[in-house]
Formats: structure tokens, C-alpha cells, sequence
């Protein structure tokens, strides 16, 4: 087939190294931004605040955002968003450098860079499919390379840079972060512009979101694809919270220590991401997706039972490993599947689930932190991680994936693809 030898085009290159860039900076600050607050606090629950701020856009705007988005020139979306996130950070910096940092200032900060965070991604995964043809091997092999990037930049390279910049200045990592989003802004301004989708009957911006929510919500496969990451992100989430403690309190582990355990973490999501098209035609996309959410599961409960800071760092690996080969296979199944015009709004509905589940994730582990002990939303997370593979197992096996996407296959071949049908048209579809 002519599709498995296909070269990614130049426009790939560019998008490739902005989220490269971007993604370091974003390494850079998951490091530093948990230990600027434990700087200010050692309350699980003022941690938890901080974590779940940066979640709550995508439930109070997710949908309505990838409406939006598919209204919008995709591209200008993106350098736009990153190019306010780089002004947004000279905020907590300038606070940081004047000693005024707070959990407030912190959690409102994180709220914003979320409500930036919503548009970019949604803005991205829609872009992509049209760079890319909709080609089925060209998109595992681009989300492949993102994902690989992304994992190396924010969980290998970056968690080590913030904990060391921290060191020359609580705003330091702050500025590395801003540079990173203008860096990522004037990339993704050279890319090609793309054409829009088909136009659809012209409709309200809500009757446009409840079409792209009712779109994934009917669909099984759609809709086990999304709980996956929203049950996910309720148990990641809850480990999240409490992993700087746990790290510090349990482990003995100090400043540099933590980023070596998220490094490791990102180790295993660069191999996952790396195998990730390996294990899709060994196994079937559909019960690798179904075995990765099973290894998440059981690196976690190893996590929380780890004696010492190198099972946990194995633990984590494996985990993240899990995890990487699971960001590639699922948004690349998404973005062959979903129809060009609904795009953005399919992509947003199933962030939001997964978004908004996180904020109950990070509160339920301050919770269970404060009122029980600290392994015990680690122990949690692991049996919802095993409780969610059981459950959606049969919403994403081999079967209703390779219907799929011979439903979605054009008649006339690959390089053709077929109109789109109008909204309404597509509506109720299942």
C-alpha cells in the first residue's frame, strides 16, 4: 500500500518542533510548579486547589470551545493561544522574582493556562487529519513522533531543567515556560493554512456543541475511547496531588530526586509511544488499547506499594509507558474516524470527560490523603484504573474498531476522501 511509505510533509516539521519546544517549557513547570507550592504550603488540599484549577476550563467551556474551534482558522488559533500563554506567565514570574506568590495567584494562573490549553489542543488535533489527508498510517506515525517529543521534552528533559532552575529562582522556570510558548507561537504562525471543513447548515453555537457531544455520546467506540481517559485522569489526577508528598515523605527523595521520578515516568512513556505501532498491529488496536489501560493499572498499585524510590521509579515507568502507547493509538483511531467538520467539537467533548474528571481526582486524593494516609489514593487510583479496562473492554475491542474504519475508508481510496455529510445528516448517527 501505497499509504505505508508515504513521507510526512514539510508543514509536520514545523508543527513537530513548536510542541517540542512547548513541551519542554510545560516539563519545566510540572516540576516547578508543585514545589513552588509546597514553598507556600504542606496542606493536601491547598495542592489539590492548584492541580484541579488547571482543569476546570474544559468543564465549564470544553464543549462550547471545540464549537468554536471548528468556526475558527485552526492555525490562528494555536499561535494566538500560545502567544497569550507567554504573556500570562510574566504575571506569576514577576510575583515570584517580588516574593508575592500565593496559592491563589497560582491556582487562578493555572486556570487561565488550562483555558489556553483547551483551544491549542483542540485547535492541533483538528489540524492534524488536514495537514496529514486523513491518512490512517501517516497519522499513527505523526501522533507517534508528537507523543514521543512531548514525553521526552516534558517528562524527560523538563522535570530535571525545573527542579534545577528553581534552584537559581522561584521565577526562573516561569520565564523558561513563557519563552518556550513564543518559541512554539512563531512556529506555528509559518505553518500552511488549511481549508475549512464542508460548511454545515448554519446553526447556533449551542445546537453546533450538542451535535458534537451526541455525535461521541452515541457512538460506542467513541464513547469508550473517551471514558478511558476520563476514568484515567480521576485516578492520575489523585496520584498527581500527592506524589511530591509521597515522594518526599515515603521515599526520602528531595527537589532533584522528585524530577528523577517523573523523568523515569517519561522514560516509559517515550518506549510506550515508540512501540505504540508495534503493539496496534501485533494485537489489534483494539486490545492494545485494552492491555496499556491494564499495565496502567498495575504499575500504579506497584507504585504505591514500592518500598523504596527505585521500585517506584520502575513502577512509574512502566506506567508511563502504558500510558504513552495509549496517546498514540486512541487519537490516532479518533482522527481517522471522525468526519473533517466535526472534528474540534469530537475532540473537545472527549477531553472534557477526561478533564473534567480530573478535578474530582485531585480532590478525592487530598481527601483520601488528609483522612486516611498517603498511599491510600495511590491504592485507589490503581483499582479504578482495573475497574475502567473491565468495563470499557468490550466498547473498543478489535471488532468495532475494524468496522469502524472501513465505515470511514473512502470509496475511492485513500487519497480521496469523501464529502462530509451536512450537520443534521450526521446528528444521530451511532
Amino acid at each position: 500500500m501505497t499509504t505505508g511509505i508515504r513521507k510526512l510533509p514539510a508543514g509536520f516539521g514545523r508543527l513537530w518542533t513548536a510542541q517540542t519546544v512547548s513541551s519542554l517549557g510545560d516539563g519545566v513547570s510540572h516540576a516547578a510548579l508543585p514545589l513552588l507550592a509546597l514553598t507556600l504550603t504542606r496542606d493536601p488540599m491547598a495542592l489539590a486547589v492548584v492541580t484541579a484549577a488547571g482543569t476546570l476550563p474544559w468543564l465549564l467551556f470544553g464543549v462550547l470551545g471545540g464549537a468554536l474551534v471548528d468556526r475558527w482558522d485552526r492555525r490562528r488559533t494555536m499561535w494566538v493561544v500560545d502567544a497569550a500563554r507567554a504573556a500570562l506567565l510574566a504575571i506569576p514570574a514577576v510575583a515570584a522574582a517580588l516574593d508575592l506568590l500565593s496559592i491563589p495567584l497560582l491556582a487562578a494562573v493555572a486556570f487561565l493556562l488550562g483555558l489556553g490549553a483547551l483551544f491549542f489542543d483542540t485547535a492541533a488535533t483538528a489540524y492534524l487529519p488536514d495537514l496529514l489527508g486523513r491518512d490512517p498510517a501517516l497519522l499513527e506515525r505523526a501522533n507517534s513522533r508528537l507523543r514521543g517529543a512531548q514525553t521526552a521534552m516534558s517528562g524527560f528533559a523538563g522535570p530535571p531543567a525545573g527542579s534545577a532552575l528553581l534552584t537559581l529562582g522561584r521565577a526562573v522556570p516561569l520565564v523558561a515556560d513563557a519563552v518556550s510558548f513564543l518559541l512554539s507561537a512563531l512556529l506555528v504562525r509559518s505553518l500552511p493554512p488549511m481549508p475549512r471543513p464542508v460548511p454545515e447548515v448554519r446553526a447556533s453555537l449551542l445546537r453546533q456543541a450538542r451535535a458534537g457531544a451526541s455525535y461521541v455520546f452515541r457512538d460506542r467506540l467513541l464513547l469508550g475511547l473517551a471514558l478511558r481517559p476520563a476514568v484515567g485522569n480521576v485516578a492520575f489526577l489523585a496520584v498527581e496531588t500527592v506524589l511530591a508528598l509521597f515522594a518526599h515523605e515515603r521515599l526520602g527523595v528531595g527537589t532533584f530526586g522528585f524530577g528523577l521520578l517523573l523523568t523515569a515516568e517519561a522514560t516509559g512513556g517515550l518506549l510506550g509511544a515508540g512501540i505504540a505501532s508495534f503493539l496496534g498491529r501485533r494485537l489489534g488496536t483494539g486490545t492494545a488499547l485494552t492491555c496499556t489501560a491494564a499495565v496502567e493499572g498495575l504499575a500504579v498499585l506497584g507504585l504505591a506499594a514500592a518500598p523504596n524510590p527505585y521500585v517506584a521509579g520502575l513502577a512509574l515507568a512502566v506506567c508511563g509507558a502504558g500510558m504513552g502507547a495509549t496517546m498514540v493509538l486512541a487519537p490516532s483511531l479518533r482522527q481517522t474516524i471522525v468526519p473533517p467538520h466535526l472534528m474540534g467539537r469530537v475532540a473537545s467533548t472527549s477531553r472534557m470527560l477526561a478533564m473534567c474528571a480530573a478535578p474530582f481526582g485531585a480532590f478525592l486524593g487530598g481527601w483520601l490523603a488528609t483522612a486516611y494516609d498517603i498511599r491510600t489514593p495511590l491504592y485507589t487510583a490503581a483499582v479504578l484504573l482495573l475497574a475502567m479496562t473491565a468495563v470499557t473492554a468490550s466498547m473498543t475491542n478489535n471488532r468495532r474498531v475494524e468496522a469502524a474504519l472501513r465505515a470511514a475508508a473512502p470509496a475511492d481510496g485513500p487519497d480521496q476522501p469523501s464529502p462530509a455529510p451536512t450537520e443534521p445528516a450526521r446528528e444521530g448517527a451511532v
